[in-house]
C-alpha cells in the first residue's frame, strides 16, 4: 500500500489592504508600507480639540507648509515601530556594554580634576536642552499631518529622550551614583551666564506653534550647533586633555544624530521642492532661527573654547549648517 500526497497552492485573493493597493498597486507591500500609508484618520471626527475649537483633528493647517500628498514624506530608513525598536536596541546594546566598560576598568580614575569639571559645566546641562528636543519633536508627532511624518518625530523625540537620560548616566559615573553632578549641572543650568542663553531659547521654542517652523528650529539649526559644540569641539578638547574615556559614552548620541540629521535633511529637502511658498517659509524660518541660536550660544561657546577659539567654533557651526542646507536647497548667508 502506498500513499500518494499531493500539494496545491493558494493564491490569496488581496496581496496587501486596498489603502495600499491603491497607492502601490496589488502587490505584495512591504511592512513599513502597511504601518504608515493613510493610516491616520482624516474623516468622521466625533468632536474638535477642546483646547483649539478652531481646528479639526489630524487639521493641515497647524503648519502654513502645504504638501499635495503629505505621505511624500515618507521616511528614507523605512523605520516603523518594530524597525525602530529593533535598531536602537542594538545602539542600547553597544551603549550599555561601552558604560560597563567604564566602570569595570576604573577608568574615571584617568581623568583629571578639570576634565571632569568640563564635562560637568559643558555636558551635564545638555540634558535639559535634550529634554527640549524631546518636547519639541513630540509636538511635531502631535500636530504634524501623516502617519509618515508624525511616527518619525515620535522615534526622534524618543531618541532626544533617550540621549538626555544617557547624559544623566555620565553624571552618575563620574560622582559615584551621588547625583552630585546633576545637582550642580542644574545649578549651571539655572543660575550660570553662560547657559542662560541657551535656556532662554529653549523655553522660546516651547510657543512656537507652527509645527514646522519647530523642525526646522530644532532638527536643522539647533541640532547642527549642539553637535558641533557639544561633541565635536568639546569632544577634541577632552581628547587633547587626556579625556578620550568620556566619548565612549557619548558613541550613542553621536550614531542617533548621524542618523537624525539623514532623516531631518530628506523631509526639508521634500517640502522645499513642493513650491516656492514652502521654499520661501522655509528660508525665512532658516535665518530668523539661526541668528537666535548664534546669539544664544556665543557665551557658552566662548566660556568652553576662549574667546579665540570661539570664532574657530562659530565658523565650523556656519560651514557645517551651509552644507547641510545646500543639501536641502536652502541657504545661509555663509552659503551665498
Amino acid at each position: 500500500m502506498s500513499l500518494e500526497i499531493k500539494t496545491s497552492s493558494l493564491e490569496p485573493i488581496r496581496h496587501t489592504f486596498a489603502n495600499i493597493s491603491r497607492r502601490f498597486g496589488e502587490k505584495p507591500a512591504t511592512r513599513y508600507q502597511e504601518a504608515t500609508y493613510d493610516a491616520q484618520g482624516t474623516t468622521n471626527f466625533h468632536y474638535k480639540p477642546l483646547w483649539n475649537p478652531d481646528k479639526t483633528l489630524n487639521d493641515k493647517t497647524y503648519s502654513v507648509i502645504q504638501m499635495t500628498d503629505w505621505y511624500d514624506l515618507k521616511d528614507p530608513r523605512q523605520f516603523y515601530y518594530g524597525a525602530y525598536v529593533q535598531n536602537r536596541a542594538r545602539l542600547q546594546d553597544t551603549a550599555e556594554s561601552n558604560y560597563k566598560f567604564f566602570e569595570k576598568r576604573d577608568l574615571l580614575n584617568n581623568l583629571s580634576e578639570e576634565v571632569l569639571e568640563t564635562v560637568t559645566f559643558g555636558l551635564i546641562p545638555l540634558r535639559h536642552v535634550e529634554q527640549t528636543a524631546n518636547l519639541n519633536f513630540m509636538y511635531g508627532a502631535a500636530y504634524g499631518y501623516g502617519t509618515a511624518i508624525t511616527q518619525a518625530c515620535l522615534y526622534a523625540g524618543m531618541d532626544r529622550l533617550g540621549m538626555a537620560q544617557y547624559l544623566s548616566r555620565i553624571g552618575l559615573l563620574i560622582d559615584g551614583n551621588s547625583s552630585d553632578s546633576l545637582q550642580q549641572g542644574k545649578a549651571y543650568w539655572m543660575n550660570d551666564t553662560a547657559w542662560q542663553g541657551v535656556r532662554a531659547l529653549c523655553e522660546n521654542t516651547l510657543v512656537v506653534k507652527d509645527w514646522f517652523e519647530l523642525f526646522i528650529a530644532q532638527s536643522l539649526v539647533m541640532d547642527t550647533v549642539i553637535h558641533v559644540v557639544h561633541y565635536q569641539h568639546l569632544d577634541n578638547w577632552l581628547v587633547e586633555h587626556n579625556g578620550r574615556d568620556i566619548a565612549m559614552l557619548t558613541e550613542f548620541m553621536q550614531d542617533c544624530f548621524k542618523d537624525l540629521t539623514g532623516w531631518s535633511n530628506s523631509v526639508i529637502k521634500i517640502i522645499v521642492a513642493e513650491s516656492e511658498d514652502n521654499k520661501a517659509h522655509c528660508q525665512q524660518w532658516l535665518d530668523k532661527w539661526l541668528d537666535k541660536v548664534l546669539v544664544a550660544y556665543q557665551p557658552l561657546i566662548e566660556k568652553l573654547s576662549g574667546a579665540e577659539q570661539a570664532v574657530i567654533v562659530v565658523a565650523d557651526i556656519q560651514a557645517q549648517l551651509a552644507k547641510r542646507c545646500k543639501t536641502v536647497g536652502l541657504s545661509t548667508v555663509t552659503a551665498a
